[in-house]
């Protein structure tokens, strides 16, 4: 048995907690905020089963002129932050293309054939079966041409890896969710991704089941992490902590934190917004509106819209222009929606540009591991890399 500390309590870091728990490691938690309040709060709440091949960059002229242009609702790019991002760019852009992420996709489809059975187990361990939802993910499309052209790519990603699909006309859309009520063409649902009406609530009855288990959440500064001469040590709100094992699992603010240990990671840093409105009806699952660049989702604060990626340092202040037109666009699928009390959310996805999450151990430093870089996917992979993660810990 080894002590471990965990830097970072999101859902990478508590599904990584429970998973060394599991394997009789003393572990202890701690983050500078209750679990689930950070990035795992702001998110879609969808545990993406059918999300196999990870969000390649466009690489066609076309649809990067839109986004220079800002003529696109999918990505903005704020200019005066390109330099910080030309790098991770350049390098996500060359990993994008055919036959490299074909092998990444390989290795990403691995992980997320198991993020349903490493989930089930924690859902129903901690209770949290009731903010669970199993009627998959929808991808909308407003015009017949856009529907058609996305169906061959939807059915050979369903065929490829054993997927359900079903392609639906807009007709037995709205007859199977009453709420959409706006003109579509029709839909794919798939139907193996679940999906969360509290995101945060959910990292907080696993982060519950964790201490319950004999698990230690503390509230602390990472800043403070120290090499110790039998391992790490970092200090708490109750005193000084030390473990012979750190793990990073800090998000969107690994890639800084550990530049103090002399690593260099570039990470691209996909800010994402949301707001809730209130429909008469709520949708039955969340739906990708592919035209217009945003999620809408089902919550039990409302119903959540979540922005597509605008490329902005930490530190900007809110933009939020993409959700305002993704409020704009929703009224005209469901109009009898209701204003939220206008509260924006914004967090940043820790994207690598390499698209694959950087599990393991620090190359230079005894008992340094790092779990982080997931992208959109934190929400859906965290218990299967802190699965990973664990097993590494244990062979080394």
């Amino acid at each position: 048995m080894s002590e471990i500390l965990i830097l970072g309590a999101g859902m990478v870091g508590v599904g990584t907690a429970l998973a060394l728990q599991a394997r009789g490691h003393a572990v202890t938690l701690l983050d500078r905020r209750p679990p689930g309040q950070e990035t795992s709060f702001g998110n879609a709440g969808v545990i993406q089963a059918e999300a196999m091949e990870p969000y390649a960059m466009p690489r066609d002229p076309a649809t990067l002129l839109r986004y220079a242009l800002g003529r696109s609702n999918d990505v903005s790019l704020s200019w005066r932050d390109l330099p910080r991002f030309a790098r991770p760019l350049l390098t996500y852009f060359r990993a994008s293309a055919g036959r490299s992420h074909a092998e990444i996709s390989r290795h990403y489809a691995r992980m997320i054939a198991r993020v349903r059975d490493d989930h089930r187990p924690l859902i129903e361990a901690s209770g949290a079966g009731a903010l669970i939802r199993e009627s998959g993910l929808g991808e909308l499309y407003r015009s017949e041409g856009r529907l058609e052209r996305a169906v061959p790519e939807a059915r050979r990603k369903a065929d490829t890896y054993g997927l359900q699909l079903r392609v639906v006309s807009g007709e037995v859309l709205q007859t199977e969710d009453p709420a959409i009520k706006g003109p579509v063409a029709g839909a794919l649902i798939w139907d193996d991704s679940w999906s969360c009406i509290d995101p945060g609530a959910l990292v907080t009855a696993y982060a519950e089941l964790f201490r319950k288990s004999g698990g230690t959440i503390l509230n602390g500064n990472a800043d403070s992490l120290q090499p110790a001469q039998t391992g790490w040590r970092v200090q708490s709100d109750t005193g000084e902590v030390v473990a012979e094992h750190t793990v990073i699992a800090l998000g969107p603010w690994s890639a800084d934190f550990v530049k103090r240990f002399g690593y260099s990671v570039p990470m691209l840093l996909k800010r994402g917004y949301h707001t809730h409105l209130h429909p008469l009806v709520q949708p039955t699952r969340p739906y990708l509106d592919a035209e217009h660049g945003y999620v809408l989702a089902p919550m039990r604060a409302g119903l959540r819209l979540t922005s597509g990626a605008e490329l902005v340092a930490q530190h900007r202040p809110q933009r939020p222009f993409q959700l305002d037109q993704a409020t704009r666009a929703i009224r005209t699928l469901i109009p009898d929606i209701a204003d939220g009390n206008g509260t924006i959310w914004h967090g940043h996805r820790p994207c690598l540009p390499g698209m694959l999450p950087r599990v393991g151990k620090a190359a230079r430093h005894r008992g340094l591991w790092f779990n982080f870089g997931h992208g959109h996917q934190g929400f859906t992979l965290g218990p299967t890399t802190g699965h990973l993660l664990a097993q590494m810990l244990d062979d080394a």
